[in-house]
C-alpha cells in the first residue's frame, strides 16, 4: 500500500514537472514568435541567410543550461573580467527583448481604441506595472522562502 502511494506521488511529480516544462517552453516559443526576435535580429545584422545560426544558438543554449541545471554542474569563474563579459551579454539580450516589447506595446493604444478604453489608458498601464512589481516582490520576498 505504501509503495503504491509513493509511486503515485512520484508519478504525479513527474507529470507535473513535464506539464510545467511544456507550458514554460511553449510560452518562450510563443514570445519569440510574437516578438519576431530571431527574424528581427537577422534583419539588423543583415544576415538573413544565417538566421539558422541564431535559432541553433538559442536552442543549444536552452538545452545546455537545462542540462547544467539538472546535472547540477558547478564551475568557478576566473574573476571580474568574466563577470563583466557575462553582464554585457545579459544586457544585450535584455535590451533586445525590451526593444521588442516596446514594439508590442505600440499595440496597446490600438487595442484600447478598438475596445473604447482610451480614457483608461493610464490606468491600464499602471495596472500592468503594479501587477508586475507585486508579482516580482511576492516571488522574491515570499515564494522563495517557502521551501
Amino acid at each position: 500500500m505504501m509503495d503504491s502511494i509513493a509511486w503515485a506521488a512520484k508519478a504525479f511529480v513527474a507529470i507535473l514537472g513535464f506539464a510545467g516544462g511544456l507550458s514554460v517552453g511553449s510560452g518562450l516559443i510563443a514570445l519569440l514568435i510574437v516578438l519576431d526576435l530571431i527574424p528581427r535580429l537577422a534583419q539588423l545584422a543583415c544576415a538573413f541567410r544565417k538566421s539558422i545560426w541564431y535559432e541553433t544558438a538559442l536552442i543549444s543554449g536552452a538545452v545546455f543550461w537545462s542540462l547544467a541545471d539538472f546535472m547540477e554542474w558547478r564551475f568557478s569563474l576566473p574573476g571580474r573580467l568574466t563577470l563583466a563579459g557575462i553582464g554585457l551579454f545579459d544586457g544585450i539580450f535584455i535590451g533586445m527583448l525590451a526593444a521588442a516589447l516596446t514594439e508590442v506595446m505600440n499595440l496597446l493604444p490600438l487595442l484600447a481604441k478598438r475596445l473604447r478604453l482610451s480614457c483608461f489608458m493610464v490606468s491600464l498601464v499602471m495596472a500592468m506595472m503594479l501587477g508586475k512589481v507585486t508579482g516580482s516582490l511576492f516571488d522574491w520576498l515570499v515564494f522563495q522562502w517557502m521551501e
